[in-house]
């Protein structure tokens, strides 16, 4: 059940997971569908400027070349005939000094009559037939028209890669022209302006990339935080989960514990008096066996012996559903197990249990009480002597926590204790023993749980355990 309330828990965090993950690939996505959209409208705005540019410029190559070049030499030799080499250097000098400083890269002039440039400020195009396509056709009819050739893309920035290139050629119609520089439809020819635009397109790409690179980098580094962010809330519900399963658990426990310790209480009255009759009784009965019938006097004491047994697993009922009040006083640690080892020295004796102690007398007094402290110091003690039926030696050793607390340990080189059975050892009525009835360690969990401090067990199978009691401090 908790697991499925956790479960359910975690499903709205999951959601919020997946639309920010899924948001940051829609911005990722979407600034580069944006960065295209602004390179391409930036190609788009570079090409209607750098045209228009180009049919200004041959609209002004036009008027000069027909004020100063075709009228002058129709004048003076009747006809133009650039075959002429002073004819074409007039022209030359007239072109050449038009687009000085200006940014064009090459200028020719096709015969209206045949495809073939005339002129051209490149000498290895001058006589060159055929160059001209569509666009000196659409010319001829009187159609300004310009042409991009290009070899560029976002992999000509990668270093080894080919240099960017870029081209506009546009063709525009060479008119003759009246008085007062009006043109007239008669077209003599087609100028080919030719304009180098590799270094703007390389701008160009450039910024797409630096878009590009700056929205990976930007999107990544909210990956990275929204990956960190995640994850710590992940460890945060998944702690708060398993807390709340731990109160839960614990919970469930306590009703358990509540429900069997009103149960226990009921039923140890029940037997308490039955058991104090039958005591008494067989006290009676002993005293006068010893009269009437001497020698059978130890049947009676077999019923005494174990109705004392019985009594004492009765109280031990009691103690346990007994709701822990602890009287608390302040008290040093190392008096009350020294008590309770001096007590014990008969038993160690019997099962040859060498005890040693290394003990912390700088100890601060902790509130305890001192009637129930005892009774955890002996039983623990008893479990160290029957873990070692052989003997051996029991480590007693106290000394301060960094938190102002006490530690109190207990350390047997007996037969330890199970993986499987260290997981049940506080567990009311489990035993692995022939007699007893496995509430000692439980009491002894509540005791240290009613203090406020904590009880922790390790232990190996054959190399001995240890007990360790946190207490806190005053």
């Amino acid at each position: 059940m908790v697991a499925e309330v956790s479960e359910v828990n975690l499903k709205p965090f999951r959601l919020v997971k997946f639309f920010s993950f899924t948001s940051l690939a829609v911005i990722l996505i979407s600034t580069l569908v944006l960065s295209w959209v602004i390179s391409n409208y930036t190609k788009d705005v570079l090409l209607e400027r750098s045209e228009a540019y180009a049919q200004v410029f041959a609209e002004n190559l036009n008027h000069q070349v027909f004020q100063q070049f075709v009228l002058p030499t129709v004048l003076r030799y009747g006809a133009i005939a650039l075959r002429y080499p002073r004819q074409f250097e007039r022209l030359d000098a007239i072109v050449r000094n038009i687009t000085h400083g200006m940014n064009i890269e090459s200028v020719s002039i096709y015969d209206s009559k045949e495809n073939v440039i005339s002129y051209s400020t490149v000498s290895q195009r001058v006589g060159k037939r055929d160059a001209g396509g569509d666009e000196y056709r659409r010319a001829l009819q009187g159609e300004n028209n310009s042409v991009m050739i290009s070899d560029s893309s976002l992999l000509n920035l990668l270093p080894g890669s080919e240099p960017i290139s870029c081209k506009l050629i546009t063709y525009v119609p060479f008119r003759q022209e009246r008085a007062l520089s009006q043109s007239t439809d008669v077209i003599m020819g087609v100028i080919e302006v030719e304009q180098v635009l590799s270094a703007d397109l390389l701008a160009i790409i450039r910024l797409q990339g630096i878009i590009i690179v700056t929205s990976v980098l930007i999107m990544g580094s909210l990956f990275i935080v929204l990956q960190f962010i995640v994850a710590r809330a992940d460890r945060i519900i998944e702690a708060r989960a398993a807390e709340r399963h731990r109160l839960e658990k614990k919970l469930h426990h306590a009703e358990r514990l509540a429900s069997l310790g009103k149960m226990i209480t009921s039923v140890s009255h029940e037997i308490k008096n039955p058991l104090g009759i039958v005591k008494s009784t067989a006290e009676i009965l002993e005293k006068r066996l010893i009269r009437v019938a001497p020698g059978n006097e130890h049947l009676a004491t077999i019923v005494i012996e174990e109705t004392g047994r019985l009594d004492n697993i009765v109280r031990e009922f009691l103690d346990f559903a007994r709701p822990l009040e602890p009287k608390k006083d302040l008290l040093l640690v190392n008096k009350g197990l020294i008590k309770a080892i001096r007590f014990m020295a008969p038993e160690f004796e019997k099962y040859k249990v060498r005890v040693d102690m290394d003990l912390d007398e700088a100890l601060d007094p902790v509130p305890l009480d001192e009637n129930l402290i005892y009774r955890v110091y002996l039983n623990i003690l008893v479990n160290g002597v029957q873990a070692m039926p052989d003997g051996g030696r029991l480590l007693v050793r106290t000394a301060r926590d960094g938190d102002n607390a006490v530690i109190v340990e207990f350390s047997d080189d007996g037969i330890g204790i199970s993986e499987e059975k260290l997981q049940q050892i506080f567990i009311p009525f489990y035993t692995d023993k022939s007699r007893g009835t496995g509430l000692g360690l439980a009491i002894v969990k509540n005791i240290i749980d009613s203090h406020g401090g904590e009880m922790q067990v390790e232990s190996r199978e054959g190399a001995g355990t240890t007990f360790r009691l946190i207490l806190p401090g005053a």
